[in-house]
């Protein structure tokens, strides 16, 4: 099979874009991991849409080493171009989390993506935000102060819509403690947008890459109290996720061809006690849908999430927002919701 590539111009330079980020990002990962002796590497692994007739995706994707519990760095281009009807022209993106296995390493996660419909206007999505289960303050001020560099006249607005996505109701608290998000993003220079979208990447990426060297290479061995921390941070991670995220949720309801890289974005493991204790702060029917996202984890504590779980977890989603399309309207939102979003059907 072979991926075809979107037709229009803007998609062609977007892809360009974001294959250069991911292939910033692998490298300056496994060149950490070299730099500490470990062999751990990411694997590629390529998706294709409807057998490549309206694109797909590459990702890179690493599990259970010595530095990362989880990793995906994930590119994809999505089109329509033979389908008239479709109200989506292009979407095209690069989505990853890194999950390190030490607990004092903060996890991350970056979106970068570009969408076209075939009516109005094409928008960039931004997002960057830092996700330590035992936080360092000092490497807080630095992702935020990287971010305000990048992008100085949109930052204020990028933290107030970041703060407000990944806010969880339910639980009061926020997932992360440094959010960077701007939603429907576009002026009228569309060189300028292009220019943002390559720094707040490039800007993530690398101040990432340096927080993480700086944590693994002098941290000691990690206490009982820290992973514990840690274990339920990314079932946190996990409940905002599968609950919450409209670009989840949204990807899932679309297809089903990308199961296993869509669901990335989860740890290693979670709490299924915790999760447990959680289902009576939900409102119906979200507290169905945590109740079937249980059902469907490994009988242990910590449960682990392996392909076989996530390719479960991935149908209860899409199930349950099929039976109960009106739950949309309880996912997280920045500012706008995107129409890509708002119709998910494209």
């Amino acid at each position: 099979m072979k991926r075809i590539p979107a037709s229009s111009t803007s998609a062609a330079r977007a892809n360009e874009l974001v294959t250069s980020l991911q292939q910033r990002f692998v490298s300056g990962l496994e060149k950490l991991a070299a730099s500490m002796n470990s062999t751990q590497s990411f694997s590629e692994v390529e998706w294709f849409r409807d057998k490549g007739n309206h694109g797909g995706g590459i990702r890179y994707e690493t599990a259970d080493g010595d530095l990362f519990g989880r990793g995906s760095v994930n590119v994809s281009q999505v089109h329509y171009d033979d389908h008239p009807e479709k109200k989506l022209g292009s979407a095209t993106a690069i989505s990853t989390i890194i999950h390190p296995k030490h607990p004092l390493a903060p996890s991350v996660h970056i979106h970068i993506s570009w969408t076209k419909m075939k009516q109005g206007q094409g928008y960039w999505r931004m997002m960057a935000d830092l996700n330590p289960s035992n936080e360092n303050p000092a490497h807080t001020a630095q992702f935020l102060a990287a971010m305000k560099a990048a992008a100085p006249a949109q930052f204020d607005e990028a933290q107030a819509q970041g703060n407000r996505y990944f806010y969880i109701p339910a639980l009061g608290r926020h997932r992360g403690v440094a959010h960077f998000y701007l939603e429907n993003y576009h002026s009228d220079d569309a060189d300028a947008d292009y220019a943002l979208a390559h720094t707040v990447g490039t800007a993530a990426i690398d101040t990432y890459l340096s927080i993480l060297t700086d944590t693994l290479q002098n941290a000691a061995a990690p206490t009982d109290a820290q992973r514990l921390a840690q274990l339920a941070y990314h079932t946190l991670y996990f409940f905002q996720v599968l609950t919450l995220d409209r670009g989840t949720t949204t990807g899932l309801l679309v297809h089903d061809q990308n199961d296993i890289g869509i669901m990335g974005s989860l740890p290693a493991c979670v709490d299924p006690d915790l999760l447990n204790a959680w289902i009576e702060h939900m409102q119906t029917p979200q507290d169905q849908l945590l109740n079937a996202l249980i059902t469907v984890l490994p009988d242990s504590s910590p449960a682990e999430l392996d392909a076989t779980v996530k390719a479960k977890l991935a149908a209860v989603v899409r199930n349950h927002y099929r039976s109960h399309p009106e739950a949309m309207a309880m996912q997280a939102s920045g500012d706008t919701i995107p129409a890509t979003v708002d119709n998910h059907k494209g």
